[in-house]
């Protein structure tokens, strides 16, 4: 759906590119990023943290969360934190209803499609191949492949520059603020997901173009339905 909000509206043209977060946006691992920070953060500290303290702690890198409970031992935290969640990341993460769809469809259709993520590139590419959507990526960008993870445009910008594409004619997707802002700071076109564990009215607050209700969404917006 478009946002509503006829401010930060706006027709550009042609879209080609799209890019997309994947944790939360295309592949759901919401359950396992949960369980992921309790199991840590309840052995450094027991009893303090429940499922609605940790869900806040979803979008931005790991080091940046754990330096902001204890800079010391953030390191450490971000050891425990991985290898949890990579024993654990076969057995709970699943696709988004409506996601394989649109992005095979997207493909048949000659667009240019990138990841852009917050995770290391090896736990990106385990969620892809899990959930058959690696065939159709060609470029991710992870955080190891940046200086600055989102909202700075640098790794939208790298996403573009890898795919020959310009901001003028892609779509950055995601589900959470950090992918609206660098989204719009590298100047794109930016979209919401409905199914953000935060809450779309969350999402709303940063004027993304458009919210989609289901993934095929994009197949439908004017810029796309254009080319």
């Amino acid at each position: 759906m478009v946002n509503d909000r006829k401010e930060c509206f706006r027709l550009t043209g042609k879209i080609n590119t799209a890019l997309f977060d994947l944790d939360g946006t295309l592949i759901n691992t919401n359950e396992l990023i949960i369980s992921s920070y309790l199991h840590t953060l309840n052995h450094y500290y027991p009893g303090k943290y429940g499922r609605e303290d940790v869900i806040p702690f979803m979008g931005p890198p790991l080091l940046e969360t754990f330096e902001s409970i204890d800079k010391l031992r953030a390191q450490e935290m971000m050891t425990m934190y991985r290898a949890y969640n990579i024993e654990n990341h076969d057995h709970i993460v699943t696709i988004f209803d409506g996601v394989y769809d649109a992005i095979k469809e997207l493909k048949e259709r000659g667009f240019k499609l990138a990841i852009v993520s917050t995770k290391l590139s090896d736990v990106v590419e385990m969620g892809l191949k899990l959930t058959k959507l690696d065939e159709f990526f060609d470029v991710v960008v992870a955080l190891d492949h940046v200086t600055k993870a989102k909202p700075d445009p640098e790794p939208v910008l790298l996403a573009l520059e890898k795919l020959k594409a310009s901001p003028a004619e892609a779509i950055m997707v995601g589900d959470n603020k950090h992918d609206i802002l660098s989204g719009k700071n590298a100047g794109t076109l930016t979209a919401g997901v409905a199914w953000t564990l935060k809450g779309k009215e969350f999402l709303q607050v940063y004027n993304p173009n458009y919210i989609f209700e289901n993934m095929k969404d994009i197949l439908s917006i004017p810029e796309i339905q254009s080319t």
